[in-house]
């Protein structure tokens, strides 16, 4: 019996809304659902005071891919905006990435010759050859001045541990610039959407079904029933019953606020580098879009830990979790009607461009 849909698209974050976007140009019939009350995934945008609020954590659109940057265009307009954290370390602001301002902060130094041998010399003296956690690592990479001030507590927080007790690989290479050059990410290609993440959204999903507040795991065998292939970008583990086990991630609390000031912080980004206070970081969204609202929006961001009902967002990468992915991919890859697709889906961290791309691959290997 021919079936109502062609792909049945559970989630509609970047990598079913791309999905489902290019299987509707090529003439197939997509149902799209997601247990959310809204479209997008992550990258969802609340407007409050009349500004885009990025509701699950800042989202900057980088890429060096100019494909990606077209496709990704054909949808909304991307202003100029660079992203250019700070650190707030005890009340003392540094510029990030490591760069030539990060070290006259730190030192005085004025030139890149004298901020390498400043690094240089705090290494030489760790004898530091072969590093066996993220703490000797970092030490070995930029010396003592530079991980306890802007790495030791920050990472700690970030990932609920001691950095002794974190594998060294986390953080193989720290990038380090001898320029005053304060742009985070070296990508040709950066900026927001105009009017927020939503319209990207809107545009992927145009004239496509969209059912919202739905489970596809409650309701499991009546969604199988009606579309040929499922597209999957939920959590790989939860699909297959947890059978292996959970698979671990780091979660964030967000506390946003309306605050009446026209500028709460001057920048968009603030990180704050000392185990006090517990939030990593301070988001003032309007930065993103260069608003002049009279009000602004704040969100502080909390680690912690993904229990039950927290959202997953960061992949635990260790053996243990290691070995329980090995086993439910290979379980999904003897899957003949089901895609996996998205950061739950294959467990790891994506930019943006990143599960644009993949979907985008992943489409036109299913429907050429």
């Amino acid at each position: 019996m021919t079936k109502k849909y062609d792909y049945l698209v559970v989630g509609s974050g970047l990598f079913g809304a791309v999905f489902a976007h290019e299987a509707t140009k090529a003439g197939k019939k997509c149902l799209v659902i997601d247990k959310r009350d809204h479209a997008g995934g992550n990258i969802f945008c609340k407007e409050m005071e009349g500004i885009n609020v990025h509701w699950y954590g800042a989202h900057i659109f980088h890429t060096n891919d100019k494909d990606i940057w077209d496709y990704v265009n054909q949808f909304a307009e991307f202003n100029r905006y660079t992203n250019s954290p700070i650190a707030n370390y005890k009340g003392e602001l540094y510029n990030l990435p490591f760069n030539m301002n990060t070290f006259y902060r730190l030192w005085g130094t004025k030139t890149p010759q004298e901020a390498k041998q400043k690094i240089e010399e705090q290494i030489k003296g760790l004898n530091i050859t072969e590093p066996k956690n993220l703490e000797e690592q970092a030490l070995k990479l930029v010396g003592p001045d530079i991980y306890e001030k802007l790495i030791k507590h920050y990472t700690e927080k970030q990932w609920g541990r001691k950095a002794t007790e974190l594998p060294a690989f986390i953080i193989r290479r720290l990038p380090v610039r001898f320029t005053y050059d304060n742009n985070y990410f070296n990508d040709k290609y950066q900026g927001i959407p105009v009017g927020g993440y939503n319209k990207i959204v809107e545009g992927l999903l145009k004239d496509i079904e969209v059912q919202l507040n739905t489970d596809f795991i409650s309701r499991r065998e009546e969604f199988e029933s009606i579309a040929d292939k499922i597209v999957f970008t939920g959590k790989i583990d939860e699909y297959y019953g947890f059978r292996f086990g959970e698979l671990e991630y780091r979660s964030l609390r967000f506390e946003t606020e309306v605050v009446d000031t026209e500028n709460y912080q001057g920048n968009a980004v603030v990180n704050y580098t000392d185990s006090e206070p517990a939030y990593t970081r301070i988001i003032e969204h309007k930065h993103f879009e260069f608003g002049t609202q009279p009000k602004t929006v704040i969100t502080k961001e909390y680690p912690l830990t993904s229990e039950k009902g927290a959202e997953p967002y960061y992949p635990v990468n260790n053996d243990n979790n290691g070995a329980i992915l090995k086993r439910y991919q290979e379980l999904a890859s003897a899957e003949k009607n089901v895609i996996f697709g998205g950061r739950l889906a294959e467990y790891r961290y994506y930019d943006m461009h990143q599960v644009i791309g993949s979907a985008l691959v992943k489409a036109k290997r299913e429907l050429s």
